[in-house]
């Protein structure tokens, strides 16, 4: 895997983290993702064992 591609990887893992966060503090609010929140966190910490070398 190239460098490129990791850091794509893991820049996608930090946005659904963040909305993740962001939905926990009610900044936004997305009401169909709402329920998911908890595997949104685990699949972006997947990317991240994915990404990592």
């Amino acid at each position: 895997m190239s460098n490129k591609t990791r850091s794509i990887l893991k820049g996608i893992a930090v946005i659904l983290v963040l909305l993740a966060v962001l939905m926990q503090l009610n900044y936004v609010s997305i009401h169909a993702v709402n329920p998911y929140k908890f595997w949104i966190v685990v699949v972006s910490f997947g990317l991240l064992l994915i990404s990592s070398k």
